[in-house]
């Protein structure tokens, strides 16, 4: 009898094999073979195979998930969550909304962002007053935000929502006037328009509805510029645009690296914007 042929099963010791794992060389019994396309594996290399399988990726690099609403639904409840709390309590419109300096120079200012508040350019982007303007938000972000959830992965999906938000606080706190108030997600919003239209356009979709709704969201914007901040829309569609292209565009070989580089350097870009609003008020 060979040495082999005197070998026992590694699950089974009372049970003599001849028999061994094509990947890890064990000897297995005939109740532990597991048929693999090359010869016999054992249970445990099959189950190593399946946990080390590549997940299907979608074209930006995302993995496909079960519910492609989580994050989507996470920063609607957000929204509602904070729009319930300023019904409950109105001052915290006062403690939460973008604004740059209050009072405005020559007066020394108490409160906003150039005093150093700078959680202001986010939190403004969470916070609405009127229901049609959290409403409408809304609904544009359960419309347009699962696709760009399920094409970018969670990860991304988020950090461009977020990104586009503070784009569009940073380009508001820049131009307007120190004692101007902003608020609502409408920059994160046109942040998302932009960037389906890059999805779009990579994926070769037809582009005329994506390029309608945006022509027409900022012909409205523009239009009612007395009430709505076009500076926030604005900074948004151009943040969500720009990390967008890096997102969907960037070499399967070097996707991460290009991808965070890129929502880095926008991150880089807001500071520089938000610094210079700071230089410009404060003097």
């Amino acid at each position: 009898m060979t040495m082999d042929q005197a070998v026992c099963c590694y699950r089974h010791p009372d049970r003599e094999t001849g028999v061994r794992c094509a990947r890890c060389n064990r000897p297995i019994c005939p109740e532990c073979m597991v048929s693999a396309s090359v010869g016999f594996q054992c249970p445990e290399c099959i189950s190593a195979g399946h946990q080390s399988a590549a997940r299907p990726r979608t074209v930006a690099g995302g993995t496909v998930v079960a519910n492609p609403r989580l994050v989507t639904m996470i920063l609607i409840g957000i929204n509602l969550a904070v729009f319930l709390a300023v019904q409950a309590n109105k001052t915290l419109v006062e403690d939460l909304a973008l604004v740059g300096a209050w009072p405005p120079p020559p007066f020394h200012a108490t409160i906003g962002v150039a005093d150093g508040q700078y959680y202001r350019l986010l939190t403004a982007v969470f916070l609405h007053q009127q229901l049609i303007h959290i409403g409408f938000n809304m609904l544009s972000l359960w419309w347009i935000g699962p696709g760009l959830e399920v094409a970018l992965g969670r990860a991304r999906y988020l950090t461009l929502y977020l990104l586009s938000g503070l784009g569009g606080s940073a380009l508001s706190f820049l131009v307007a006037g120190a004692g101007s108030t902003s608020l609502g997600a409408s920059g994160a919003i046109f942040g998302l328009l932009g960037a389906t239209f890059v999805l779009m356009r990579r994926l070769n979709y037809d582009l005329r509805p994506i390029v309608a709704i945006i022509v027409l969201n900022l012909l409205f914007t523009f239009a009612q510029s007395q009430t709505i901040d076009w500076r926030a829309h604005v900074g948004g569609l151009v943040t969500g645009t720009v990390i967008a292209y890096g997102m969907v565009h960037a070499p399967r070989q070097r996707r991460a690296l290009v991808q965070w580089g890129t929502c880095a350097a926008m991150g880089l870009v807001i500071v520089a914007v938000v610094a210079a609003g700071v230089i410009r008020i404060n003097g």
